[in-house]
């Protein structure tokens, strides 16, 4: 087990400087965020004040993590606790710190520095880590002299979805003690609103050979206050009542230098996932079937994911230095964790065979759908460039439902499930259609796939599908009737420029990865009438219009940004120096509006037009003002990184509603262009 996180070592003794941020003092950070279920954050103004704070899931809902130390006798509040027992004073908050996997939070405590190191792996090759859904938490406490050193934490059934109906239970299994805490009589695949029911709550944690390890369920007074008076627990384990806490104590021993213990924290669901009637098991069950032996592995296997959580962190960060600067890499830290924490890696519940492997995405905070084409669209910058084979994986339970004619439209589906984690189709075909929309995007994706990866297995067993949707590109993609566009809020429009560009580069991804060389050509066609022929421009030739004939609209064409990408050439050069001299010109207080319709932008569709400019002074204005946005400390703006905000008006520089969204994996557009599947293997 790893004892000295590398985050503690600048603070490893107690310190009188400054409260530090680094990079950043984010909106929110993340603290276990791993799936969309298992998705814990701090708001970003309550970490001054970390005693107190109080942790929340995605959704804003409080969640109850208490954390104390207990220094040469006294004891001291870490985190969750706004009203502390009696004879527990604050630890002296010092700083913080996130990478893409870590948020470190230090402290202050007696003649202790306390390090809280949350740690939530991204492992993008390997997917039995990434698939197991516990987050890690480790304690570090460094003194310069003999100091006897307890740690506490505690949770409650607030991480069920409920508030009722909890019951508990208690097991160890080698070295590893553990509470699980479960709705009685919960229906498979339920939420309450947007947090599951039918899984387990975990909380975790392993002893080491200095530590020992005592635990109690029970009233929060009566559990808080015995490890406040001895700085052990009673072992009381059984009989969950509402407003009970589940507490789990490590001794330290006495302390001269640094010890360190880990804790974990997690939501297990056995069937994850209802993909068409069929139950879905997570990718880990495989060669961890039981809730003992996978809790037992993670544990197991710290050391590795840690190292690997570094070499994560270090390469995101230099790429993103390198790039395009530290304000991009800071974006792109922020970006990770949330990107891969919108989804499940999943293989049959009943075979639990690896070769059945299907991946499902949450689109969270906005419809709560399964596997939305124009989610996994923006995101997909993140998988081509971390592990491209994730679209893949996205896209097959898609385009699997698809083939099986059950949805019968000639254009691509929005979502295969309404609510997640029900992906049980549209055979009703009712759904928010978006035909230009999906069916250009996955074009575009299944060439993304195919140009990253070198395999053409995906393309070629799909392709009589696939070229059926081209065909409703060739129908339909030049004369576009009123529909809407991913950005369903700004409402349906005709011919819009931007879908018209999408359809013009879809036919050309899918001329690239057909072979097909037809198809490209009629793309390149509808590229030359919206450019050269002017349809999807101004008189004037100064920018694309919103929509066609209407020359004082304009739109960001983040469309645009998959024809530099995948080396396309739908369009030409001019089309670029076009719009990189246009968007200066419309920029507002904080940043370009989406389009002359709203007073909004999305920064994962400003990053993608940001790659796409050919002067590196408009494109750092897409970047900055993107990391204004996530550095301007507005109280509105304690959410977890949205991806939607007011550029212009009264509301300028606060978040419109989404929150916690996978669609920040677009922030990586930039290094895309660069970087393809850094950790495939």
């Amino acid at each position: 087990m790893q004892v000295l996180s590398v985050f503690t070592v600048a603070l490893s003794i107690p310190s009188v400087l400054a409260v530090s941020y680094s990079p950043i003092l984010p909106p929110s950070y993340p603290l276990a965020v791993r799936n969309p279920y298992l998705s814990a954050w701090m708001p970003g103004l309550s970490v001054a004040d970390l005693p107190t704070g109080v942790s929340q899931f995605w959704d804003g809902t409080n969640l109850t993590w208490a954390l104390m130390a207990r220094v040469d006798g006294d004891t001291y509040s870490l985190m969750g606790l706004p009203t502390p027992p009696a004879d527990v004073q604050p630890a002296v908050f010092d700083g913080a710190e996130f990478t893409s996997t870590h948020t470190v939070f230090n402290l202050t405590a007696g003649n202790a520095s306390i390090s809280l190191d949350f740690f939530s792996p991204v492992s993008p090759a390997n997917y039995l880590r990434q698939s197991l859904p516990f987050s890690y938490l480790t304690i570090s406490a460094t003194t310069t002299e003999d100091t006897p050193v307890q740690v506490y934490v505690d949770i409650d059934e607030s991480w069920t979805g409920q508030n009722s109906s909890t019951v508990s239970d208690f097991s160890t299994v080698a070295s590893v003690s553990y509470f699980d805490l479960s709705v009685n009589g919960a229906y498979l695949y339920s939420e309450n609103g947007d947090m599951a029911l039918w899984g387990d709550v975990i909380l975790a944690s392993e002893a080491t050979i200095a530590s020992n390890v005592t635990v109690q369920l029970g009233s929060a007074h009566d559990v808080r206050g015995k490890f406040v008076t001895v700085g052990t627990l009673n072992n009381t384990s059984l009989g969950y009542s509402s407003g009970d806490v589940v507490a789990i104590s490590q001794d330290m021993g006495t302390i001269c230098g640094t010890a360190s213990v880990t804790y974990a924290v997690g939501y297990v669901r056995e069937a994850e996932i209802n993909y068409l009637g069929n139950a879905r098991a997570g990718y880990y069950r495989a060669t961890y079937p039981d809730l003992s032996s996978s809790l037992a592995a993670f544990f197991a296997d710290y050391d590795d994911a840690y190292s690997e959580g570094v070499n994560v962190d270090s390469t995101i960060q230099s790429r993103g230095n390198d790039v395009a600067g530290t304000n991009y890499s800071t974006i792109l830290a922020l970006s990770t964790r949330q990107a891969f924490g919108g989804i499940d890696l999943t293989i049959s519940n009943d075979t639990l065979d690896t070769s059945d492997f299907l991946v499902f995405l949450k689109e969270i905070s906005s419809d709560g759908n399964v596997n939305t084409i124009d989610v996994i669209f923006p995101a997909f910058p993140a998988f081509y460039v971390l592990n491209p084979e994730y679209i893949r994986l996205l896209l097959e339970p898609v385009v699997q439902y698809l083939a099986t004619g059950r949805f019968t439209a000639p254009y691509v589906i929005h979502d295969i499930g309404s609510t997640y984690p029900n992906a049980t189709g549209h055979d009703d075909q009712n759904e928010e259609a978006q035909p230009i929309e999906e069916t250009g995007n996955l074009m575009m994706l299944v060439d993304a796939y195919t140009t990253a990866t070198g395999n053409t297995t995906f393309a070629t067993t799909y392709a009589s599908l696939f070229q059926g949707y081209a065909n409703y590109l060739v129908a339909n993609g030049l004369n576009i009737s009123s529909q809407l566009s991913t950005d369903d809020g700004a409402g349906p429009l005709a011919n819009q420029t931007n879908l018209a560009i999408k359809a013009a580069i879809g036919l050309t991804a899918f001329g690239n990865f057909s072979g097909m060389t037809n198809y490209t050509t009629i793309g390149l066609s509808y590229a030359d009438q919206l450019y050269n022929g002017g349809l999807g421009t101004d008189a004037n030739k100064t920018h694309f219009t919103l929509e066609y004939g209407n020359d004082t609209t304009y739109s960001t064409v983040f469309n645009l940004f998959p024809d530099i990408l995948l080396n396309l050439s739908t369009f030409p050069a001019a089309a670029y120096d076009m719009e990189t001299a246009f968007y200066p010109t419309v920029r507002a207080e904080d940043g370009v509006p989406l389009d002359t319709r709203v007073e909004w932008s999305k920064t994962d569709w400003m990053l993608w037009a940001a790659a796409y400019m050919t002067d590196d002074v408009v494109r750092d204005m897409f970047i900055d003002d993107v990391y204004e946005f996530i550095t301007n400390e507005m109280s509105v703006n304690q959410v977890p990184f949205s991806d939607r905000f007011y550029v212009t008006g009264d509301l300028a520089g606060q978040f419109y509603d989404f929150r916690a969204r996978p669609v920040v994996g677009g922030e990586f557009a930039l290094l895309a262009l660069t970087d393809i599947g850094i950790f495939a293997t």
